[in-house]
C-alpha cells in the first residue's frame, strides 16, 4: 500500500468516501454544470507544426504537449471519466476531441489512475499510436493487462527520472491518492517535471497543498510553466485537491514564471458552481 509523506486523510469529516459520493449523485445539482454549451476551439492536433513548444488543452486534466519536437499526452480521457458514464457526463460543448484526433505520441504520461485521468477506451483505442508510457508505480499493471507491451511501459518511484532523448523525465511527490474500485493506493500518484534544452515544465497532477511543493521549488529553482489543479475541489477532501486559496502558496512555493490551470470546465466532480474555477 502506498502511502503520502505526511498524514492525508481522505475526508475531513466523519463521512466515508462512498457517503460523499452517494450524496453527490442524488443531491441539488443546479448551478455545477453550465446551462449552454460551451464555446470550445477543436486545434486540428494532427496538423500541427513539428518544430516549436506548444500545449493543446482538452479540458479538465488532459492536455498535448510538444516540449523540443516530441510531443506528449497527459491523462487522456476521451470517453469516460467515471465507472459509468452518466455520473460524469462532459458539460455540452466540451466533448469535441477523440481518439482519432490525436497525432502519434512519443510519451504518454499518466500521473494516477483515478477514473478521471486514466480512461480505458482512450487508452486502449491509443495503443498503436503510443511509443511509450511513463507512470508512476503499479500503474503499468494496468496497461499490460488491457494489451500494451512491456517495452512500452516505465513505472517511476518519487524522485527517479528516466532520459528521453533530449528531454528528462522527473516522478516526483504529490499528496493524492489512487484506486478504480473498492481498494485504493495499491499504486502510486504523483507529478511530473521535464527538463528540456529550451525550457522545464512542472505537471501538477491531483494533490492537496503539502511541504513538497516547496522542495521541488528549490531543486528545480528555474521552473518555466508550471500546469496545476485548480477546481473539483470540496473543504472536506481539502489535503487531497488543492483549495483555490492555496493555489498562490502552490505557485509562490515552485516559483513558476506561468502557471496554466486544468481540473476544471469539462466535468462537474465537487458541489462549487461550475464556473467559479
Amino acid at each position: 500500500m502506498f502511502r503520502n509523506q505526511m498524514s492525508t486523510p481522505v475526508m475531513t469529516n466523519k463521512k466515508s468516501r462512498w457517503q460523499a459520493l452517494w450524496e453527490f449523485v442524488f443531491a441539488d445539482r443546479k448551478g455545477l454544470r453550465p446551462e449552454t454549451a460551451l464555446p470550445v476551439v477543436q486545434t486540428d492536433c494532427r496538423q500541427l507544426p513539428d518544430t516549436g513548444n506548444l500545449m493543446v488543452w482538452f479540458g479538465h486534466s488532459s492536455y498535448l504537449l510538444q516540449v523540443d519536437g516530441k510531443r506528449i499526452l497527459v491523462d487522456p480521457v476521451f470517453h469516460a471519466a467515471a465507472p459509468v458514464s452518466f455520473v460524469n457526463r462532459p458539460f455540452a460543448g466540451t466533448d469535441i476531441f477523440h481518439t482519432e484526433d490525436m497525432p502519434d505520441i512519443d510519451l504518454m504520461l499518466i500521473t494516477h489512475d483515478h477514473w478521471d485521468h486514466l480512461d480505458y477506451q482512450t487508452v486502449t483505442e491509443l495503443r498503436e499510436k503510443v511509443g511509450r508510457v511513463v507512470c508512476p508505480l503499479g500503474v503499468g499493471a494496468h496497461f499490460e493487462y488491457w494489451g500494451y507491451r512491456t517495452e512500452q511501459l516505465v513505472e517511476l518511484d518519487w524522485e527517479e527520472q528516466i532520459p528521453y532523448d533530449s528531454l528528462i523525465i522527473h516522478c516526483l511527490p504529490a499528496r493524492h491518492f489512487s484506486g478504480r474500485g473498492l481498494t485504493s493506493n495499491k499504486t502510486l500518484w504523483g507529478s511530473f517535471l521535464i527538463e528540456s534544452p529550451s525550457l522545464t515544465l512542472y505537471l501538477g497532477g491531483d494533490g492537496g497543498y503539502g511541504p513538497h511543493f516547496k522542495r521541488i521549488g528549490r531543486r528545480f529553482p528555474k521552473i518555466d510553466w508550471a500546469i496545476l489543479e485548480n477546481g473539483q475541489c470540496n473543504e472536506d477532501w481539502r489535503f487531497i485537491h488543492t483549495m483555490p486559496e492555496q493555489l498562490g502558496q502552490v505557485v509562490s512555493d515552485l516559483n513558476a514564471r506561468h502557471v496554466v490551470t486544468v481540473h476544471h470546465s469539462k466535468y462537474a466532480l465537487s458541489r462549487h458552481l461550475w464556473d467559479a474555477p
